[in-house]
């Protein structure tokens, strides 16, 4: 009986390890390229699904329960170009300007 008892507690905790194990936290830091500041209220994704925040006044975001199954983040803001980064526990995205050059302008 006590042998039974020790099987079903072992059980019982694996169990719990795998179903807390089916996802992740996800933490990290957006940063410019051109000066190296924080860029705030960028939006970062976790690519094809709906979980997603903005990044606070450090530039840093927190994503708490990110699918193990998920593989790519995507990180946009306005005036910059849309990076895709894979997902680790600790990130650091560098954003690079979308700037392009005019030759002419009509008013």
């Amino acid at each position: 009986m006590k042998r039974k008892l020790m099987l079903l507690l072992a059980c019982l905790f694996v169990g719990i390890g795998l179903v807390t194990a089916q996802t992740q936290k996800v933490t990290g830091v957006v940063i410019s390229e051109e000066d190296g500041q924080p860029v705030i209220g960028a939006s970062v994704l976790v690519k094809g699904t709906q979980i997603g925040t903005i990044t606070g006044v450090d530039g840093d975001f927190t994503l708490p329960n990110v699918p193990s199954s998920a593989k790519t983040l995507q990180v946009s803001f306005v005036g910059m170009q849309t990076q895709e980064v894979s997902i680790k526990p600790n990130l650091k995205v560098v954003m690079k300007s979308d700037s392009e050059v005019l030759d002419e302008v009509m008013v």
